[in-house]
This record gives C-alpha cells, sequence and structure tokens, in this order.
C-alpha cells in the first residue's frame, strides 16, 4: 500500500474502501496549503518595505535632499544678483547720470519675445515645482536687468567720453599766467571809460601786463576769428570751442595762430599788446555763451586755488576802471 493511497472504513461491506479524489479537490488542498505561505510573504514585504528603505531609496533620498539644497541655494544667489542689479540701476540714476546730466536710463525691454507661461508650464509637476517657477522668473528678470544695465552703461561710457570732450572745451583757465600778471585792472560789468570818462558797460577782464606776455587759449577750439583794426579791440582773436562757448581776446601785439587752426588749452595764441582802444598794454578777455557776454571770472576753476580766486574776484569786482 502506498503511503499516498488514503482508505476509509465501510461499515456496509465492513471492509476498507480506497479513496479517490478529484483534481479540483486536490488543487483546493494545495492552496489551503499554500495561501497561508503567500499571506505571510505579503506581510512580510510589506512590513519590510515599511519599516526599512533599500539601497536606492536611501541614494534617492540623499541626491533629493542635495538638490533641494542646491536649488534654496540658487534661490538666494538670485534674489542677490537681481538686488545688486537694482541698486546698480539706482547709482546710475540717481549719482552718474546726474553728475553728466543725462535723463535716467527708462529702456523698456520687454521680455524679449518667449512665451514664458509656456516655460513654467514645463515646470509644473514635480515636487520642488513653485520654487522651480519662482527661480525662472527670478532668472528671467535678472537676464533682462543685466542686459538693460549693459546697455544703460554703454550709454554712460559715451556720455561720459562726451563729457570729458565737453569739459576740455569750454574755457577753465586765465588767458594770462599768474606769474606775468600786475593785477585785473578792469573788471566785468559798469566802470568808468578810460577815454570818454562815462559809465559803460564792461564786457570783459582786462588783465594787465607787459607787452609781449604770452596769452593762452583756455579751452579747446577752433579760431574763427582774426580781426586787426585801428580802435577798438585791435588785435583781436576769437575762439570758438563748441558746445555754445567763444572767447574773445583782444588788444594783442602778435598773432601766433592762423585762421581755421584747432587750438588746445593752454596754447599760446598770441601775445599781449596795446593796439586799438588801450591805454596801455593789457588783454581785454571776454568769455560768450549763446551769443550772450558772461563775466569771464565764472571760468577760472581750473587753475586757481581757493585763495587765487577769491583774490581775483575782489580785484575785478572793487576795480572801477578799465584800461579800454
Amino acid at each position: 500500500m502506498s503511503k499516498k493511497e488514503k482508505f476509509k472504513f465501510n461499515q456496509d461491506t465492513l471492509s476498507y474502501d480506497k479513496v479517490e479524489r478529484t483534481w479540483g479537490e486536490r488543487v483546493l488542498k494545495s492552496l489551503l496549503i499554500i495561501a497561508p505561505a503567500i499571506i505571510l510573504g505579503f506581510v512580510f514585504q510589506f512590513t519590510l518595505n515599511s519599516w526599512f528603505k533599500s539601497p536606492n531609496e536611501i541614494a534617492l533620498e540623499k541626491e533629493n535632499i542635495f538638490l533641494k539644497q542646491k536649488l534654496d541655494n540658487h534661490s538666494e544667489q538670485l534674489i542677490n544678483g537681481v538686488k545688486i542689479i537694482e541698486n546698480l540701476q539706482k547709482n546710475d540714476n540717481e549719482l552718474y547720470r546726474t553728475i553728466l546730466n543725462a535723463e535716467p536710463f527708462t529702456k523698456n525691454l520687454g521680455t524679449g519675445g518667449t512665451d514664458n507661461s509656456e516655460i513654467y508650464k514645463k515646470l509644473e509637476g514635480h515636487d520642488f515645482s513653485k520654487q522651480l517657477i519662482s527661480n525662472s522668473k527670478r532668472l528671467k528678470k535678472l537676464q533682462m536687468l543685466i542686459y538693460s544695465q549693459s546697455l544703460s552703461h554703454d550709454e554712460l561710457i559715451k556720455l561720459a567720453r562726451e563729457k570729458e570732450k565737453m569739459l576740455a572745451h569750454i574755457p577753465a583757465i586765465q588767458p594770462i599766467a599768474n606769474k606775468d600778471l600786475r593785477k585785473a585792472a578792469g573788471g566785468y560789468g559798469w566802470r568808468d571809460d578810460p577815454i570818454y570818462h562815462t559809465q559803460r558797460m564792461h564786457w570783459g577782464l582786462d588783465f594787465t601786463c607787459n607787452t609781449g606776455t604770452p596769452v593762452y587759449a583756455s579751452g579747446n577750439g577752433k579760431i574763427v576769428s582774426i580781426e586787426k583794426k585801428r580802435w577798438g579791440y585791435g588785435k583781436s582773436v576769437i575762439i570758438d570751442h563748441g558746445y555754445g562757448y567763444k572767447t574773445r581776446y583782444a588788444h594783442l601785439s602778435k598773432f601766433e595762430v592762423k585762421l581755421g587752426q584747432t587750438v588746445n588749452r593752454g596754447e599760446v595764441i598770441g601775445l599781449v599788446g596795446s593796439t586799438g582802444k588801450s591805454t596801455g598794454p593789457h588783454l581785454h578777455y571776454e568769455v560768450i555763451k549763446n551769443g550772450d557776454k558772461l563775466n569771464p571770472i565764472n571760468y577760472f576753476h581750473n587753475d586757481l586755488t581757493p585763495d587765487e580766486y577769491e583774490k581775483m574776484l575782489e580785484i575785478s569786482s572793487n576795480s572801477n576802471v578799465t584800461f579800454d
């Protein structure tokens, strides 16, 4: 008798009958034996997954933490970058452009033609989508600010160069060196005429010095007039400095320049004399802006110390006579 064979006692026949099992009964019995093992396996796997993490999961978590830190760091850098550029723009408009007499830079650069909504939409659906979108907007703003600032700097450089050129042309020094001056005999304003002995408007400043004393151009410019008259200004030179400025140098004894010649500040243009309507050797000097004759005393800021300038103011204001 085989161990796998099963027998059942038959009371009718008082004998053992062999028990025959169907395939269904055999499958059911097998399932009843296997099912608990399967259930226990699932329970074990669930518990294991709940309480313990795989090496791959641990590695991914570490990577996520690292990426989050990087993302936070980039957020901070973008915020600081925007602040720095905004401060540069503020300095440009409130400081540099004020110095250069320029209008604030307000060029509208728009969005550069990019559909930003589509870019941001692609960043949705992730754990850090909100922060990624925020950083993307900051980056876009930073790019536009940097581009705007580069345009502003280009304009400032151009303005500064133009300003440097303008400052070199505007009259800014005495036409006679201090060492050659005896005094400033005639100031700007109403003065006693030395010949007619009446009150007349004196449109310049007279420098008394010896005949032959060098006369210097007070700013860069072009010689636009060389006159020789027996009366009035006598031998005189007019320099056009541009930017609306001209200067006149009168009663010269000799010219050291030619008509149309370009001269630089400090270059000798003639020698002091007493030609024309003059009672003694001196230089009559005028500053003209947009056709108006201004007080030259306001244009000696490049070569006088504060004390020398104060002295010049006193002499020019107190003197009530002229030499022409």
